[in-house]
């Protein structure tokens, strides 16, 4: 899990699949291939399509947890209140939903794609 929090490789463990981080504003796309065990990251073209579907459940999940939240703590019914606290929790977390649906799919969804420790 460590490995896929700071976006590693998930053949190796070792190499970056991302050269900067999710706020940076030059380069924010995942690398062709590992600079330690050689894995394509892109299996094919379109493969990351389906990372908006993950990417997707994350933003459902957060826009319900900021709308419990914002119910909770204010109690309100009012329409312009939860669009002033939700769209600017989506606009910070999109880098993360950007980022971390991609992995997921690399690590959970890439089938026959497993963990060598020995290539360590």
């Amino acid at each position: 899990m460590p490995a896929l929090i700071t976006c590693k490789c998930p053949r190796c463990r070792v190499g970056k699949v991302y050269k900067n981080g999710p706020y940076s504003l030059t380069n924010r796309k995942i690398s062709i291939k590992c600079e330690h065990c050689g894995l394509t990251y892109d299996k094919e073209p379109g493969y990351f399509y389906a990372a908006m579907y993950v990417g997707y459940a994350f933003i459902v999940a957060e826009l319900v947890t900021a709308a419990v939240g914002t119910y909770i703590l204010t109690g309100s019914d009012n329409p312009r209140l939860y669009l002033g606290i939700m769209l600017p929790f989506v606009l910070v977390l999109s880098p993360f939903n950007y980022r971390y649906s991609r992995m997921l799919l690399l690590y959970f969804l890439t089938p026959g794609l497993r963990y060598h420790p020995e290539m360590s």
